[in-house]
């Protein structure tokens, strides 16, 4: 029987874009079915299908850390999520389940620790998330990108991390800058910037951008991912392109950019960390976060692979001097890109998949132990 392997994790691309780096790079190692199991609505379901993998839809329940009366609705969502995964489970008996984090996570973890089966928890942030801390109870191994992260974890569960990096899907590897340049129009010679705001968009940080258009465009080239659902009919300009999303183009507009402003999400910074790309990094304030990207941005200011301007103190002009600052200067440029590279993970992946392979290993030989005993 062929060997199959659930995946799980949404909310935002940062939950799905390491996950398909694993299986990618899994496939050419071990012949496995790969599926993926998601939320109804979720960004997840919409970047798995264009994977072309199997997606299985569960009810999800948000996970809050504070008092809150949808906490009591949601944890009905919660169970019925168990529900729905103990039966998807049971029929599709995978030999493993990988998660990669956010609240849908944890009605699979659950259920596969009542059906017997063995769980790989990830976690890209500093710091681990509610859901991750919640189903390291559950997991065979914690999987974790920075080494400091394994003080956040009780003595018990501290046994089962493993440090990994934070895996970076191949296509970021493969961008072509003059492509990029040419997918929007720049001109070859043209700083180009890129601002992306994540996989779910900034509002703050389309406001920042908006604002100083008009001079911005006169320093460089602007591309700008806005996230759903903005009217970019009214923000038109020269050299200045707007998307809500960047997919397939992304890998080439990253090796593109002169610079890079974006918010401090794990996955990016791992990719801008990737290909030592120098950026001014506007992490999500603690008001609207738990503050993981604050932490997360720290790590890149501390090595000066970046500069951080927090929101509650970012302006249009401040940011405009920032932006300026560094097109002006290209030794500092320089320096921040090879900072930026000194934080890459590049095995990040294979650890990974290494740990992945010794848990279906171990299952195997059990398998056949048993089998020799019959």
């Amino acid at each position: 029987m062929k060997t199959k392997i659930a995946f799980c994790g949404g909310g935002t691309g940062g939950h799905v874009f390491p996950a398909l780096a694993v299986i990618d790079r899994l496939s050419t190692e071990v012949a496995a079915d790969f599926f993926w199991i998601g939320s109804r609505q979720g960004l997840e379901k919409r970047i798995v299908l264009k994977h072309k993998l199997p997606y299985y839809e569960i009810t999800a329940g948000k996970l809050r850390r504070y008092l809150s009366l949808k906490n009591f609705f949601d944890l009905f969502r919660v169970l019925a999520g168990i529900g729905q995964s103990l039966f998807l489970l049971s029929k599709l008996r995978p030999s493993l389940l990988f998660s990669k984090g956010g609240y849908v996570t944890v009605p699979p973890v659950i259920a596969c620790r009542l059906l017997g089966i063995p769980v790989l928890t990830h976690e890209s942030d500093f710091d681990p998330g509610l859901a991750t801390r919640i189903n390291s109870h559950f997991a065979q191994r914690i999987l974790l990108s920075y080494a400091e992260s394994k003080d956040f974890f009780p003595p018990p569960l501290e046994a089962r991390t493993v440090i990994t990096g934070n895996p970076v899907r191949p296509a970021i590897y493969r961008g072509d800058a003059s492509l990029g340049k040419r997918l929007v129009s720049c001109p070859s010679k043209t700083p180009l910037v890129l601002v992306l705001g994540g996989s779910l968009g900034a509002q703050a940080l389309n406001k920042l951008i908006w604002a100083i258009k008009d001079e911005l465009t006169q320093l460089a080239f602007i591309v700008h991912q806005t996230g759903p659902g903005q009217n970019q009919d009214e923000n038109k300009a020269c050299n200045y392109v707007a998307r809500d999303f960047f997919y397939d183009e992304l890998p080439h507009l990253l090796a593109a950019a002169s610079l890079v402003i974006s918010r401090a999400g794990a996955n990016s910074l791992s990719e801008l960390a990737a290909l030592g790309k120098a950026s001014i990094l506007i992490p999500l304030p603690l008001k609207a976060s738990r503050g993981d990207q604050l932490r997360n941005a720290q790590i890149f200011a501390r090595r000066q692979a970046a500069l951080v301007l927090p929101e509650e103190e970012a302006s249009p002009q401040k940011l405009f001097t920032l932006i300026k600052k560094l097109l002006d200067n290209k030794e500092m440029l320089k320096q921040m890109e090879q900072a930026a590279l000194s934080l890459a993970q590049p095995q990040a992946t294979e650890k990974i998949c290494k740990e992945i392979l010794r848990i279906l290993s171990n299952r195997k030989h059990k398998g056949a132990k048993a089998d020799g005993n019959l």
